[in-house]
């Protein structure tokens, strides 16, 4: 072998053990950096966003054709980040609304927005459904409940969530939101709701919604 294929091959050498030591030295940097993070998340223990469903207008809820549902409603969700350390970012949130587990209304897109730590944020979509089919047990039902002044809904959130640790942002979560509302309907005048309007009925109700991430 020639003296300069010799040294060819000594750097040729030299070169991969300097690769080694990097990617050895950045797998290393990569275990600690996640493992800080590990550490950092258990430490904090992030909480679940808190929702509440402030209050619920009725414009329209219309049962008169049998096996559909007209209904008009405007919905105000408070949302609150109780974390002191971590940030939450909504990707997808979609509101709706279901009656004895069928779903009633379209579903209604709320922007994107990032939450803060402590943070609240404040929505107002309307959720509604021209015509609807429901089967026909269900029909059945909300034409009693009707009769009987109340009705029991429930206003469902669907959406996607990522936390942030200082510069980290986690993946995508499923965030799962249900928040019970009932509504007083009928020939009887509503025992807590608030006339706003022409066949427009506002209730307070404050309810606390359950929260599945």
């Amino acid at each position: 072998m020639s003296e300069k294929a010799s040294k060819c091959q000594k750097h040729g050498h030299g070169r991969r053990r300097i690769l080694r030591r990097l990617c050895i030295g950045l797998l290393v940097f990569n275990f600690v950096l996640l493992v800080t993070v590990l550490l950092a998340w258990a430490v904090i223990q992030p909480r679940k966003p808190q929702f509440v469903l402030q209050d619920i207008t009725v414009y329209a809820f219309n049962t008169s054709v049998p096996n559909f549902l007209t209904s008009n409603l405007e919905v105000t969700i408070r949302s609150r980040n109780p974390n002191n350390n971590l940030g939450i970012y909504y990707d997808r949130l979609d509101v709706y609304s279901t009656y004895n587990n069928q779903q009633v209304t379209l579903r209604t897109a709320i922007p994107t927005v990032y939450q803060g730590h402590k943070d609240v944020n404040i929505w107002s979509p309307f959720v509604y459904g021209t015509m609807v089919p429901i089967a026909p047990y269900n029909s059945i039902a909300l034409g009693q409940d009707q009769a009987g002044g109340a009705i029991q809904i429930l206003i469902k959130i669907d959406g996607r969530v990522r936390w942030k640790l200082g510069t980290y942002i986690t993946g995508k979560y499923h965030l799962y939101v249900k928040c019970p509302a009932l509504i007083s309907l009928g020939n009887r005048m509503p025992v807590n709701g608030i006339i706003v309007g022409d066949n427009a009925v506002k209730y307070q109700l404050v309810q606390k919604c359950s929260v599945t991430v």
